[in-house]
């Protein structure tokens, strides 16, 4: 039978989000409204989405030994995730996210990483019974990249399909040693052209772009575009798949909840253009919703 299982490696953390008239220029003191907490880190967006939308979850992560730590587990729980390798940390706090959003449904994030920056190589190490159950891992980068690096590695020995959600993207070029063992990565525009050296402005660049990226050793790339949707390459071809049309309220975890979604649709044997096109229904409802977790649908609703 083949391995459906997908093992979500990655952040979690807290979300402290707070509505504004715009967001803040620097040094400018601004009125907001409608304060609200909310779970969040990328990790555990993707970990959520591929939950609520059918897929077999497992969560690898850190968090302190604190009241969102313990918050945090007890939610996943509920989600149906398997968090037996979400652990939690002494003399360390859980993540923290400050989220500013717009009348746009634009935002600014600002993230305190706390216990994930402590997800270590033995955590993967303790995981590797996980990992090797695995058909899918799916990775971002707000953890060590040295721990992703090393997951890379075993889950690609395991047979697993390894995807990459570049983000946020960090400073120096990602190793080629590391992107080596990435399957499919899931840039959006910015992220693309800071990969690709390329700026990112039209078709015909998101196309150089994808080509940039695949010299670098990732086979299968997908550029998401926002509102416009995402693109990818087949046989050499740029392939164009259209966002639904939908009033945007809040932006938040709408890429993670476009990368649960692909590897889902990806897990049950969809073609790539077909698991964009499901990633992005699911991706169009989540910016209808305030916040993270909270704007994350369900598979009921993508039937609809």
């Amino acid at each position: 039978m083949e391995k459906r299982k997908i093992v979500v490696i990655g952040s979690c953390n807290t979300d402290m989000v707070i509505r504004v008239d715009h967001l803040p220029l620097p040094g400018e003191t601004i009125i907001g409204y409608d304060f609200m907490t909310n779970q969040g880190g990328k990790g555990a967006n993707q970990a959520v989405a591929v939950a609520r939308l059918g897929g077999d979850t497992a969560f690898v992560a850190r968090v302190g030994k604190d009241g969102f730590g313990e918050q945090s587990i007890s939610l996943l729980r509920a989600e149906g995730i398997d968090t037996s390798h979400v652990t939690p940390t002494e003399g360390v706090a859980t993540g923290v996210a400050l989220i500013p959003v717009d009348e746009k449904g634009e935002n600014s994030i600002i993230v305190a990483s706390g216990a994930n920056a402590k997800l270590s190589i033995e955590d993967i190490k303790a995981a590797e019974p996980l990992i090797r159950e695995a058909g899918i891992v799916l990775m971002q980068l707000e953890t060590p990249l040295e721990t992703l690096m090393y997951a890379a590695e075993v889950a690609r020995k395991a047979g697993a399909l390894v995807v990459l959600n570049p983000a946020p993207f960090p400073k120096d070029p990602l190793p080629e040693s590391f992107l080596s063992n990435i399957d499919l990565i899931t840039p959006n525009e910015t992220e693309a052209s800071r990969m690709s050296g390329i700026e990112v402005a039209g078709e015909e660049t998101i196309h150089q772009a994808i080509r940039a990226i695949q010299q670098l050793g990732v086979r299968n790339v997908i550029i998401t575009a926002g509102g416009k949707g995402a693109y990818t390459d087949s046989d050499g071809q740029l392939i164009h798949l259209p966002a639904s049309k939908t009033e945007v309220v809040d932006t938040t975890a709408a890429g993670d909840t476009f990368c649960g979604a692909l590897c889902v649709a990806l897990s049950e044997g969809c073609s790539l253009s077909d698991g964009i096109r499901f990633a992005n229904r699911a991706a169009a409802i989540s910016v209808t919703r305030m916040g993270a977790w909270r704007s994350i649908p369900r598979r009921q609703e993508l039937l609809q």
